[in-house]
């Protein structure tokens, strides 16, 4: 049962990410340009998300289990450090550049998006990378 709620789930979540618009590049990069033709449209979607997981969040506090009866276990760090910093500002320049929030990219990878299979496989390279830099630490 749990594999087909989580199929259902992700699959849900692709089709909200297609039809906002989050799998077309141009319309990020739209959305990322306010000093030229800016496209807002993405900051509805945005509030949209923000507005539900807060809602789930503020419900998810108040209990011990998740809807499926697996242990519950909410993020507990609240301090804002260096590397945090530093992962944001190269997660957002990667997205300015390239279009593609990984979530949407994988949507548009298996959509059959030539750049999206470029972006996935750049994403996987960086995440191999810094595993083998911090195995090293």
């Amino acid at each position: 049962m749990n594999r087909l709620t989580e199929f259902l789930v992700g699959l849900l979540f692709g089709l909200g990410l297609i039809l906002s618009g989050m799998t077309d590049p141009g319309k990020i990069i739209g959305f990322l340009d306010i000093f030229g033709n800016w496209d807002p449209s993405l900051a509805f979607v945005m509030m949209g998300a923000i507005a539900v997981g807060f809602v789930a969040f503020a419900i998810a506090k108040k209990r011990t289990t998740t809807i499926l009866g697996g242990a519950l276990r909410l993020p507990t760090a609240s301090h804002i450090d260096k590397r945090l910093i530093i992962g944001s500002t190269v997660f957002g320049i990667g997205w300015g550049l390239a279009g593609f929030c990984p979530g949407p990219a994988l949507v548009s990878m298996a959509s059959g998006q030539i750049q999206a299979l470029w972006f996935v496989s750049a994403m996987v390279a960086g995440m191999l990378a810094f595993e083998a830099l911090e195995r090293k630490r």
